[in-house]
């Protein structure tokens, strides 16, 4: 499929240290990706670098994936999940990322590019490094670290709550899913007693895994457990419910992957699982399992029916951070690694442009302040970096970290605090904002990432072609489908649904379209899901989305305005009513796929349930045909609403 080519000659493919040699002696910057072969390169960044390269259309920036278990010089990398970018500039290595950040990403492509330039254009001498975290002394300590923690902390259960163990596996882990996995629960109302980022063992592994000795399967779930990083948690429920371990069985679905997305396609099995062996997260199997799993993990644990009133029990927590324009601009990169530093998972991220009213409403209570029109006019002078960071005690620490909100009296009593380090000459405002209790983080971190839903429609013509590659990129941008639905319109249907143009002249040229094979209709969940998924989108008119948004479904998979391959809601109410009205309240519709006909039983409801799902379809197409010089069917009319 066209997708699928495109993403192949994006990243030439490095699986062995003959053709890792050719690679270095390309001319110019070459951008690698190590990867391990039972997880595979990093997908989540594809269309990023497709973007990068289509924006720059340089020549001497290349892109590669290479396979760390054929590459002898690549052997150190082994065993090494989290996603990892080597950057290479005339043989030598000259920068390295970890992690699938993306924005950093960019920035170190535009600007190592740019450093190769300089090079062979002006013969400077490049700034070869060395991948510092690969020593031999930090690997020591990343491997005393879990012993480390055992040793020192003590992990307390309260004795009225229930618990289970859950882990995060190395496969979740390296496709940099952690994050949003631990939101996930948290959402669901489980409580993180405990949480631990650590590497098992081969041995560790074989232990932990010991009643599963007998299974076919035992070799290799070992190896794949101690291949890389897990996150171990101890959970609870907030309300203290007896039945934490078979809530979260529940959650996480079945083992299966296949029986998970047919059965429980909202688990996160389903949603993060690719296999049987790689099913993302492990569960307590019953109450006597978490206790052994809570001795192996934190043979520290205790029990404690009331918490000494001078040690709180602090769990991990959210907090909204915002880094101002004035420094967001010049010093992000340092201030984010503050934030790692200190022991923040940064488990949101978003750049924004605020407008005034917007500023108006995060800050009412300040309106009436003698600085809040300083405050207004620093908050809307540029994009602001707001971040949501997860950690124990995350409120506190983040405050702390910050020291006081005057400018002058953080750099008299703490001139080491962030507030005091980072402030700007000539302004009164501090460039770093905290909330101030765990209430208004929930409630300032809603306000940047409100939960959404939205509806997507996959319309006939990219169904046979694209449908397969538009549902793996809307999962590789982090949506959780959460509803899926695939039906074929009538001819009544479809003329009931576009009652309202029925006197336009394309009007049957419309419902001739959409009734011409099945439509995908899907509920995609996600913070700020409305407007991430209408930019995944892009313009209605392809012509106008390969010009402005070249790497859009609608540019890559769309021939015209009619035949535009992918529809959704262009704002929250609307993606409310037409949930509402496609799916009703009925959470145990059937899963179909293109092998599963649709029964005329299961048409007739469609059809009752149905009436507006095309709505805006007919306002794309009116939107382009009417004679309206202004717009010349280059505007969405879905952002008209």
């Amino acid at each position: 499929m066209a997708g699928k080519k495109k993403e192949a000659t994006l990243q030439a493919s490095v699986t062995n240290q003959e053709q890792w040699e050719e690679m270095l002696a390309t001319k110019g910057l070459t951008v690698v990706d190590v990867y391990q072969q039972w997880c595979g390169p990093c997908r989540a960044v594809v269309s990023l670098l497709r973007k990068i390269k289509n924006e720059l259309g340089d020549d001497l920036l290349h892109f590669a994936t290479a396979e760390a278990d054929s590459i002898d010089v690549l052997e150190r990398y082994r065993g090494k999940c989290e996603p990892t970018f080597l950057f290479y500039g005339g043989g030598e290595l000259v920068a390295v990322l970890r992690g699938a950040n993306a924005p950093m990403l960019q920035r170190m492509v535009v600007e190592e590019l740019a450093n190769e330039k300089l090079v062979l254009e002006q013969g400077g001498e490049r700034k070869v490094v060395k991948d510092n975290a690969l020593t031999d002394e930090e690997n020591k300590e990343e491997e005393e670290l879990p012993q480390h923690l055992e040793n020192e902390e003590s992990v307390i259960v309260p004795a009225s709550k229930s618990y289970t163990v859950a882990i995060i596996k190395p496969d979740a882990v390296a496709h940099g899913k952690a994050n949003e996995i631990i939101m996930k629960i948290q959402d669901a109302g489980f409580e993180i007693l405990a949480h631990e980022e650590r590497t098992l063992t081969e041995a560790e592994a074989r232990d932990f895994y010991q009643h599963k000795a007998a299974e076919a399967c035992f070799e290799d779930l070992v190896q794949f457990m101690s291949s890389g990083p897990s996150h171990i948690l101890v959970l609870s429920q907030v309300e203290g419910s007896a039945t934490v371990v078979p809530a979260w069985r529940e959650f996480i679905g079945p083992a299966d992957i296949e029986e998970a997305k047919r059965e429980k396609p909202e688990s996160l099995r389903a949603q993060y699982g690719t296999e049987t062996l790689f099913n993302a997260v492990h569960g307590s199997e019953d109450s006597d399992q978490a206790s052994r799993e809570l001795a192996f993990f934190f043979p520290n644990f205790r029990t404690a029916s009331v918490i000494e009133q001078d040690g709180e029990e602090e769990h991990v927590e959210r907090t909204l951070a915002l880094i101002r324009p004035d420094v967001a601009r010049e010093n992000r990169e340092e201030i984010l690694d503050h934030i790692h530093k200190s022991g923040f998972i940064i488990a949101l991220q978003k750049e924004v442009m605020l407008s005034e009213e917007q500023v108006r409403q995060f800050y009412c209570q300040h309106v009436e302040e003698d600085y809040f029109p300083a405050l207004l006019q620093t908050m809307t002078s540029g994009p602001v970096l707001a971040l949501a960071l997860a950690r124990k005690g995350a409120v506190s620490h983040w405050k702390t970290i910050l020291g006081p909100s005057d400018i002058n009296k953080a750099k008299e009593e703490s001139p080491d605090c962030l507030r005091a380090q980072f402030a700007v000459e000539n302004k009164p405002i501090n460039q770093l904002h905290g909330s101030g209790s765990r209430e208004e983080a929930e409630r300032e971190i809603s306000f940047f990432f409100p939960k959404q839903q939205t509806l997507a429609v996959i319309k006939p013509d990219a169904m046979e072609e694209h449908r397969e590659a538009i549902l793996e990129e809307i999962r590789g941008r982090g949506f959780s489908v959460t509803r899926l639905k695939e039906t074929v319109l009538s001819r009544e249907m479809a003329e009931e649904f576009y009652k309202e143009h029925r006197e336009k002249p394309f009007f049957n040229q419309l419902v001739e379209f959409m009734c011409r094979g099945p439509c995908m209709m899907l509920v995609l969940t996600k913070e700020n899901a409305v407007e991430e998924w209408r930019a995944m989108m892009g313009p209605t008119d392809p012509n106008k989305a390969r010009e402005t948004s070249p790497e859009s479904l609608r540019a890559r998979f769309a021939a015209d305005i009619l035949h535009n391959s992918v529809h959704g809601s262009s704002n929250e109410q609307h993606a409310e009513e037409k949930i509402r009205f496609i799916f009703g309240d009925i959470s145990t519709d059937a899963e179909l796929t293109s092998d599963d006909p649709i029964s005329a039983k299961e048409e007739e409801k469609a059809a009752e349930k149905n009436t507006e799902i095309i709505e805006s379809s007919t306002e794309e197409i009116s939107s382009s045909r009417e004679d309206d010089p202004q717009t010349g069917g280059s505007i969405d009319p879905e952002h008209s609403n």
